[in-house]
């Protein structure tokens, strides 16, 4: 592989490329060149071996101060599939399965009409609660076991099967649901195994040792989330009690907070490889889980209309499933992506696997030009 520092005008790119694939690194170029890119990194892994690793740019908007090689930042919804690979990883290791009933481990949580909820329903955003009710605030959302069992007081919005509801409200009941069948928090598990075990860089919520190389996020002052998924209907409104401002992950109340939906923490090179140790390639030859339970966290465990984005989505365990394109032209790629741009997802067909994370935040969501600038370039150079 090549190691080296290319620069264009005032765009200082560092990391190495195989040679066959120096494409990918034009690309990523191109997002700071043409797409306005401040600070970042991408990771692509092809048949087990990482083939790009890239990061660049500076921390802020104004300033000297560059992205390093351990640079991280808050991922929001990228951090959903690893909430969806733990679970994968407590089936694959016979904890549980995805046909579970949440309320086998959870009793409260049967109550008012969600008695038939199973793992791979709560993962797949079908428990039809997407957000409080009555009147929260952010330190309602981020506290844990006092906001999940308010939360399964409530009904659900729709009758269980009919429909979805994409919130962050996944990541308080899985976070409840995992410590109940596992023993760990979902922040503790994946310290312990994704980050210890297997030495990827990724978080839940912000360890005080890891706050220096911490890249704030910018961008999210012209970011509406009401008017960006719309407040129309009550599922909408729900998920907007409370409001969340794309600031979010620098604070550090937020920074201390155990919601596997949406306070993640990492680089690039973290999301890459998780997603390469899905496959059946893993990474040199690590795998996190067996071909029998990627199949079952990848089937399609609902295919119908969303109640946020009032359109149609395909979902797995957790997963965000291929629609449009968006993990390219494969319909058996998976990952899922975050508020702003950040992603990670993996394509068995190809035996790829990609991460991506910034600091400028963008407003666009499945058509977000610079991912779909670094998605399109892997399939580019194959």
């Amino acid at each position: 592989m090549t190691s080296e520092t290319v620069k264009h005008r005032d765009v200082i790119l560092h990391g190495f490329c195989a040679p066959k694939y120096e494409g990918l690194r034009d690309a990523f170029m191109r997002n700071f060149v043409d797409l306005g890119e401040v600070g970042g990194s991408y990771t692509v892994v092809i048949g087990g071996e990482v083939v790009a690793d890239l990061w660049g740019g500076r921390l802020a908007q104004e300033g000297e101060a560059g992205w390093e090689r351990d640079t991280i930042v808050g991922i929001w919804s990228a951090s959903k599939g690893l909430g969806a690979t733990c679970f994968a990883m407590l089936v694959d290791r016979g904890l549980a399965s995805y046909d579970d009933k949440v309320s086998r481990y959870w009793p409260e949580f049967g109550e008012a009409g969600k008695e038939d909820v199973t793992i791979g329903m709560l993962l797949s955003h079908q428990s039809g609660i997407t957000g409080f009710a009555t009147p929260a605030t952010l330190e309602d959302l981020l506290s844990g076991e006092i906001a999940a069992a308010r939360l399964i007081k409530q009904p659900p919005l729709w009758p269980l099967g009919s429909a979805s509801g994409y919130s962050n409200v996944v990541g308080i009941f899985s976070t409840s649901l995992f410590q109940r069948i596992e023993g760990r928090s979902l922040r503790q598990f994946v310290k312990d195994e994704l980050k210890g075990v297997f030495g990827l860089d990724i978080s839940i919520g912000l360890e005080p040792e890891d706050k220096p190389r911490l890249a704030d996020l910018m961008g999210f002052e012209a970011i509406d989330a009401v008017a960006l998924l719309g407040a129309t209907n009550e599922a909408q409104r729900h998920l907007h009690n409370p409001p969340m401002t794309g600031d979010l992950p620098n604070k550090q109340g937020f920074q201390d907070a155990d919601i596997v939906a949406a306070n993640g923490y990492g680089n690039a090179r973290g999301l890459a490889k998780l997603y390469a140790m899905l496959l059946p390639a893993g990474l040199a030859g690590r795998r996190l889980i067996q071909d029998s339970a990627l199949a079952e966290a990848t089937r399609v465990w609902f295919d119908g209309i969303d109640m946020i984005r009032g359109m149609p989505r395909p979902w797995g365990a957790g997963y965000m499933l291929n629609h449009g394109g968006i993990w390219g032209p494969n319909r058996e790629a998976f990952g899922h992506g975050g508020w702003g741009g950040a992603f990670g997802y993996a394509d068995p067909v190809a035996g790829v696997a990609a991460g991506y994370a910034m600091n400028f935040m963008d407003k666009e969501v499945d058509t977000n030009p610079r991912r779909r600038n670094l998605i399109d370039s892997i399939y580019t150079v194959l």
